[in-house]
């Protein structure tokens, strides 16, 4: 088996290599992706649009740039040049080129996913080459070779199916053996005499318990065996009997206490697979060990049934009749639940857009009254070289370095606030007048931002039983911090006794990421009924008081899906949308100056969240397996 796996897997890379020799021989040549001679148009695709047949000039465009997009990308990035390729030809399905270009990047990828799968096989890491060999149907789900390769993956890891109730301990009743001849009974007297006679007659010795009371009875019965005597006599008695050896019996007053206490009953002890986990869930469902202790009591009428969920067992006591067709049932009962596969992706993208163009004109400005040292220093001249002019002029007394320091910081602070913009003077005399206007400034920046988030799950669930899924992480968040109120760090330095603690936090953890409960249950028509609980929460960037806030984005309902159907449970689109125009009035608003008087700012925020669930049923019945399951 092995070498003939090893025989398929060297003939599939032989034609996986072939196949890419061509491919690189149809890429390379010079005829491809030129458009000097026109390619031959394939036929109209049955499902293709009347916009697809005859796609316009955009679209062709459009194509032509996502099919050179993906000759750049298919070395470094094959992935990525397969959706451009396959962009290109939804957009033009007639295109002979396009369409090879992705049938062949599709194919390069499933044969990448089948290497590495045989590669993870081997080195015994089934669940990442089942992921791979699953990938490769998802893009070729015809692909015999990765069908078997995917089962081959899956290996021992399929849980065994249940088997059948059987029995593991039996006790039979005590049978009675009577003499097989016909007798007849003219009988009248006393009705222990009777009893007594008629199993006499048949070679059975009868022993009548003292609570019978003796009467007179008449009693005339031609031609019948033993069990009809009795049964006869039974009515006329109103007694009951019971074996208590192969050839002798009981009698005793027909009345329930005395069935219930001597009667004999067959005990037969049963193993019920898969009950000992659902024994303790309190419900009466007929897959759980009280369902079935229920149904036996009520379909049958059997009072002693006894389970024990420790060992998955259940003992049964009634009559032997009774007891047969209650193992006939349990033989045939199903106690597997069916079990479903959920296949969940949830898809997150997150785009941010900011753009800030425009020009800026000074649009405000401020007055001043300016002393004539200040302009000098406007001059360039040097606030030093200033003052001892002053001091030289007599302007300023010397001995009074109060008045120089004071002088020195006023200048330095109205250089510093002042002449550091531009700015313009009137008027005439000792002082004059400054005008400061705003600098002209030019913005123009352009910020856009893409986050595409895949979370992926596979969940087994089982037939009316919760099933918990998360993926993500958990988030400590402070609550509170302890210290001693009667120490601090200054105090212990000033004691030097080291006596001081640093505050101890209290926080507890806040589960982020995705979080799944799924209560499945299938119906008679191969449908499946979710009751789903989605529930996706995530850090939102921001904190009130140094705590973070955390975004939830949570679902809830039910739904109903046939097997293997895809369907959208949950979908989210949030579009924020600002625009800030700042400029001079009325004239930043005409739309020819808007862009050279002011300052337009422009910012998008678009988030779409996509919950997608695809149930595959995986068994429906006892002995039924279908673990893996393969793309439609």
């Amino acid at each position: 088996m092995k070498r003939r796996f090893q025989a398929g897997v060297h003939s599939y890379n032989r034609e996986m290599r072939w196949a890419a020799l061509c491919v690189v021989g149809l890429l390379f040549s010079p005829a491809f992706g030129e458009e000097k001679t026109p390619a031959p148009l394939l036929p109209c695709p049955p499902a293709a649009t009347e916009a697809q047949c005859n796609p316009s000039k955009h679209d062709l465009k459009e194509a032509q740039t996502a099919f050179a997009r993906g000759l750049k990308l298919q070395q470094q990035s094959p992935d990525e040049a397969y959706k451009e390729f396959e962009r290109a030809a939804d957009l033009t399905p007639r295109n002979i080129e396009y369409v090879t270009a992705r049938e062949v990047a599709k194919q390069k990828l499933v044969y990448n996913h089948i290497q590495r799968g045989n590669a993870e096989l081997e080195s015994g890491k089934q669940i990442e080459a089942l992921a791979d060999f699953r990938t490769a149907l998802n893009l070729d789900p015809a692909n015999q070779f990765a069908q078997q390769r995917a089962r081959d993956a899956l290996g021992d890891s399929a849980p065994d199916p249940p088997t059948a109730p059987s029995i593991v301990e039996e006790s039979t009743e005590i049978r009675i053996y009577p003499s097989t001849n016909l007798a007849s009974f003219h009988f009248r007297g006393d009705n222990k005499e009777l009893l007594t006679s008629i199993a006499r007659a048949y070679g059975i010795s009868a022993q009548v318990d003292d609570s019978v009371q003796s009467r007179r009875v008449f009693f005339n019965i031609d031609n019948v065996n033993f069990f009809q005597s009795m049964s006869a006599a039974r009515q006329v008695t109103k007694t009951f009997w019971t074996p208590i050896a192969e050839k002798q019996i009981l009698v005793l007053p027909d009345n329930p206490e005395n069935h219930r206490q001597y009667e004999r009953m067959a005990m037969r002890k049963f193993y019920i697979p898969g009950m000992s986990t659902a024994a303790g869930t309190g419900t009466d469902a007929p897959g759980t060990m009280s369902g079935i202790v229920n149904l036996l009591r009520n379909l049958f009428e059997v009072r002693y049934v006894v389970p024990e969920p420790a060992t998955s067992t259940l003992v049964v006591k009634a009559p032997q009749p009774v007891l047969d067709a209650v193992t006939q049932f349990l033989e045939k009962l199903d106690t597997s639940r069916p079990e479903v596969m959920l296949d969940i992706h949830v898809y997150q993208i997150s785009h941010t857009f900011a753009r800030n163009i425009g020009v800026h004109i000074p649009y405000t400005f401020n007055l001043f009254n300016i002393p004539a040292g200040a302009l000098a220093a406007l001059g360039g001249q040097n606030i030093q070289d200033l003052i001892n002019q002053l001091i030289a002029s007599g302007g300023i007394n010397q001995a009074n370095n109060t008045a120089i320091s004071a002088l020195l910081a006023q200048l330095q602070n109205q250089q510093n606030s002042i002449f550091s913009q531009p700015l313009a003077t009137f008027g005439g005399g000792k002082t004059l007048t400054g005008i400061s206007l705003d600098q002209l400034s030019a913005q123009l920046s352009l910020n856009e931002g893409w986050v595409k988030t895949l979370d992926q799950a596979t969940l087994r669930a089982t037939q009316g039983s919760d099933t918990t899924f998360r993926m993500g992480s958990r988030f400590p968040i402070l609550n509170a911090s302890f210290a001693p109120v009667f120490n601090s760090s200054a105090i212990s330095q000033v004691l030097q006794n080291n006596s001081f603690q640093a505050a101890f936090p209290s926080f507890n953890y806040e589960d982020l990421g995705l979080t799944i409960k799924a209560k499945p249950a299938i119906t008679s028509d191969r449908s499946v009924n979710l009751q789903l609980e989605i529930n996706l929460r995530a850090l939102a960037g921001q904190s009130i008081n140094g705590v973070p806030v955390i975004g939830n984005r949570e679902y809830k309902g039910s739904i109903n899906l046939s097997d293997g159907e895809p369907a959208v449970v949950a979908g989210e689109v949030s579009h924020s949308e600002t625009r800030d125009l700042s400029g001079l009035p009325v004239i930043s608003q005409i739309p020819g100056l808007k862009n050279v008087t002011g300052v337009n700012q422009k910012q998008i925020d678009d988030d779409e969240l996509l919950v997608v669930i695809t149930p595959r049923i995986t068994r429906r019945k006892m002995g039924e397996n279908s673990e893996i399951y393969l793309p439609r």
